[in-house]
């Protein structure tokens, strides 16, 4: 796209610069702001105000860079409410969509809706994930043509026992995920293999989340009310890949740990 879609980039090199990351001063008295994705500019939007400007420039960096970004006001997501929120609302969105909304000022009512809904829904920073069911490692065969995916046996059986009765026709069972969308899926016993399998709607959701192995499935449930709900939602692999990485968790136990390779082996 023409780069005159997202201001005059060359006149506000004449202007003196912002003391905020990301943030551009415009001809007009006004303030831009911009963000870099695989060396390619991307354009955030005018702001009359340069602090506000420069708090869209956060919004942003933190939907491309993830926790870890450099932003021009200090975050936290461990022990504010409200920002713990906003980390569910900007991980159920796409950059794409974040973008739009911040070009378009309507970030922040969205914002809003949404916390209400999560509120309806009895999701709050406290509650929202009080009881962790594990990470499971997504393989290979898990995103191929069988559509399913299989838990480890040990967490299987604690948290996800099946009657023997129903054990081979299976369960259905709702998952909600971090945006609240509900996936409902299929979990079932596989006695010709002796797994426990997540299998009808389970390909839905590796296309819809664009699951590739090494990414990680994680579980948890809500005891809140009267009907404790169950959720999950998947976390990206690291971009440098697992072997460069110190350690990877499987429901608790280091993989990447000679002594514990067979472990994880033994229990798919």
């Amino acid at each position: 796209m023409d780069d005159s879609e997202y201001g005059n980039e060359v006149e506000s090199k004449r202007l003196p610069s912002s003391k905020y990351k990301g943030v551009v001063p415009q001809p007009n008295g006004r303030w831009g702001v911009q963000i870099y994705e695989k060396h390619r500019r991307v354009w955030l939007g005018t702001f009359t105000e340069e602090e506000e400007a420069a708090r869209v420039y956060d919004i942003a960096a933190l939907r491309f860079r993830g926790h870890n970004a450099i932003t021009n006001f200090n975050v936290s997501f461990e022990n504010d409410e409200d920002y713990y929120m906003e980390k569910l609302f900007l991980s159920s969105h796409s950059k794409a969509e974040i973008v739009d909304m911040l070009r378009k000022h309507t970030y922040r009512a969205e914002l809003e809706e949404r916390k209400q809904n999560y509120a309806c829904h009895g999701i709050s920073g406290n509650a929202f994930n009080p009881e962790p069911l594990g990470e499971s490692l997504v393989t290979p065969s898990d995103v191929g043509k069988l559509n399913r995916m299989v838990i480890p046996k040990q967490q299987a059986e604690k948290h996800f026992p099946l009657y023997t009765e129903i054990a081979s026709k299976g369960v259905l069972m709702n998952f909600e995920d971090n945006s609240g969308k509900v996936w409902r899926l299929r979990y079932c016993y596989w006695s010709s293999s002796q797994s426990y399998v997540l299998t009808k709607g389970w390909s839905r959701f590796v296309k819809e989340k664009n699951l590739k192995a090494g990414d990680l499935v994680c579980f948890w449930r809500s005891n809140v009310g009267s009907n404790p709900r169950l959720f999950m939602d998947s976390k990206p692999r690291n971009g440098s890949g697992f072997e460069t990485m110190g350690e990877v968790r499987l429901f608790g136990v280091n993989i990447l740990d000679e002594s514990n390779r067979d472990y994880a082996a033994n229990n798919r």
